[in-house]
């Protein structure tokens, strides 16, 4: 959840460089004399390189050094998607393991929600981001309505075509009207895809959430349950902008003690993340196992029977759900960046971003103002989900070389 806290050398710089740079560490953009000059931000990293400078064997150099437990701490905080995905197996074989936890909610959940944006807050300064915002208000603005648009239609979609009950559509269409996940910023880095733009569209969708996560919740599912569109306003206005409010506060603030507990802020936040989605799966692991039992084959079926089985149960309905949601999100995003001219590091940078969702916020929500525990089991199911299919993606395209043919060319 936290990966932007590992990007702050990215939200300086107005553009980015189409070569490959390795992921999590913190870099100085290439060819930086060429482009404007970079904002002047505490958390900035300087640009002052030759022209000359890329391609060349002093590029190592040019990577900040940091000290190794710094480096091992930053790797650590990348390790969300297997985090996440051992938490699940946890909560599958002993559930019991998460009770403490579970037994607390919904106050648990949205405490560690709240720590999560925070630890994301004490990264930003807000002057950077709107001094970037007003660089490229086109391309961001594009991103978030993109972002508000697709996800929701099709988080209605999919639960009307595989016919789910009232609370996973509820809960599908929830997870659907959050705003973008900050492990998408990760992600667009691996897949080479324009971080800055990343960024800048997480916080802005984030803000945004405050009215628009409750607006399209109420308009898409209040058919299914009453909905309070006010009381969920509230609760995402507390729990994630005043959070990330306040972290940007505090590192304007107080910059000298904040950066002492920036290094630990993003293995602390990922953790954090992993335990809220393990527990709200946790919580529905009995049911789905039921299900599971309930629909039971003989020893003699065949495989593509069992595989019928298992996704007609209401665990695999959940799964199928959730996967398609994402896959939509990925796909028509980056269809829409290219159809509106896009390049491809900002067709990568959109498609991730609709596609990965903060998921702990549908969890706090879910588990905060509905009643049935079921509306939180598509964002729990995503939080695993959505990781290994951003990461898959992110690998993928960074084999891929996002230059423009024509400009290499040209070179």
């Amino acid at each position: 959840m936290a990966a932007s806290l590992c990007l702050r050398a990215f939200i300086s710089c107005p553009k980015q460089s189409n070569s490959w740079i390795p992921p999590y560490k913190p870099i100085i953009p290439m060819n930086v004399s060429a482009r404007p000059n970079c904002l002047n931000s505490r958390f900035a990293v300087k640009c002052s390189v030759s022209e000359n400078f890329e391609g060349s064997e002093a590029a190592n150099a040019a990577v900040l050094e940091k000290p190794i437990w710094e480096n091992w701490l930053a790797t650590a905080a990348s390790l969300y998607p297997l985090y996440v995905t051992v938490g699940g197996l946890v909560a599958c074989f002993k559930p019991s393991v998460f009770s403490w936890f579970v037994g607390r909610a919904p106050t648990s959940y949205s405490l560690t929600l709240g720590f999560i944006m925070l630890a994301m807050g004490i990264t930003l300064e807000l002057k950077d981001l709107v001094n970037l915002f007003m660089q490229r208000p086109f391309s961001i603005l594009y991103g978030c309505a993109a972002q508000y648009t697709i996800m929701p239609a099709f988080g209605f979609i999919v639960s009307k075509i595989l016919g789910l009950s009232a609370s996973l559509s509820v809960g599908l269409i929830l997870l659907g009207s959050c705003p973008g996940g900050t492990a998408s910023n990760v992600v667009t880095l691996i897949a080479r895809g324009d971080v800055p733009l990343s960024i800048v569209m997480t916080v802005c969708t984030t803000l945004g959430a405050v009215i628009l996560t409750p607006l399209l919740t109420k308009i898409l599912a209040g058919a299914y349950v009453p909905i309070d569109a006010s009381k969920l306003s509230i609760s995402t206005l507390q729990v994630v902008v005043a959070p990330v409010l306040l972290g940007s506060w505090l590192q304007s603030t107080f910059p000298q003690a904040v950066k002492m507990g920036i290094p630990f802020a993003p293995l602390l936040a990922v953790l954090a993340s992993s335990l809220l989605a393990s527990s709200v799966f946790s919580e529905n692991v009995v049911r789905l196992k039921s299900s599971l039992i309930a629909t039971s084959l003989p020893s003699d079926a065949s495989l593509l029977l069992r595989v019928q089985t298992i996704l007609s149960s209401e665990l695999g309905v959940v799964v199928l759900s959730v996967l398609l949601l994402h896959l939509a999100g990925f796909f028509v995003g980056y269809l829409a960046a290219t159809f509106s001219g896009f390049k491809e590091p900002q067709r990568r940078a959109i498609s991730i971003e609709v596609g990965m969702q903060n998921s702990s916020l549908g969890v706090v929500l879910a588990t905060s103002h509905f009643a049935s525990s079921l509306v939180a089991l598509p964002s729990a199911m995503s939080a695993v989900l959505m990781n290994i299919m951003g990461s898959s993606l992110g690998y993928f395209w960074m084999y891929n070389d996002p230059s423009d043919p024509k400009e290499v060319a040209q070179k």
